[in-house]
């Protein structure tokens, strides 16, 4: 790897993790965040994985936390810290996260996004994700409308194509697996 790149550990997330989670979360998010107690209630879900973005030093610069049903996985919520978006972080943490999703035999990754979230819908549309219906009035902070977004199977070439490109292209960041 350059020198230039950013080394990121992505593990899963622990119970001390949480404070620096919710952070993140109240950065992202706001008012119409989750809150620490919701954290560590999934974290005691045997339906749920949750993945964090470590710095070397154990900052924790971004997460994502997901349910998984079944044959699917519906992402709950996904954040990285506003100083560390645009440098590959989340593509690393979706990635993983589609790892576990082929380790469980998930087939398909569902979530919802608010409608003005242009960077999360890019995010998931370049993983081949598309939007399948409108949630009228689901954000209940200013009844914006959020997108429910799906994947096709993961085990289908295609989006196995589209995985493996993004895999193979992020230069940004040193990953280290966890």
């Amino acid at each position: 790897m350059k020198n230039d790149c950013l080394k990121i550990i992505i593990r899963g997330m622990k119970k001390n993790d949480v404070p620096q989670v919710s952070l993140i979360e109240e950065e992202a998010f706001g008012n119409h965040r989750w809150h620490e107690d919701a954290f560590y209630s999934e974290l005691n879900n045997e339906l749920s994985k949750y993945l964090v973005a470590t710095l070397e030093d154990g900052s924790i610069v971004g997460f994502i936390g997901c349910w998984l049903i079944f044959e699917e996985a519906h992402i709950a919520t996904f954040a990285i810290s506003k100083k560390y978006q645009k440098k590959q972080i989340a593509q690393a943490l979706m990635c993983s996260f589609i790892d576990i999703c082929y380790k469980e035999e998930i087939k398909y990754i569902t979530l919802e996004v608010r409608e003005s979230n242009e960077n999360a819908i890019s995010l998931y549309e370049k993983f081949g994700m598309t939007s399948v219906s409108i949630r009228k009035k689901y954000y209940q902070d200013n009844n914006e409308n959020a997108l429910v977004m799906f994947s096709e199977n993961i085990f289908y070439n295609k989006f196995k194509t589209i995985y493996n490109d993004i895999k193979k292209n992020i230069k940004k960041i040193e990953i280290i697996y966890e």
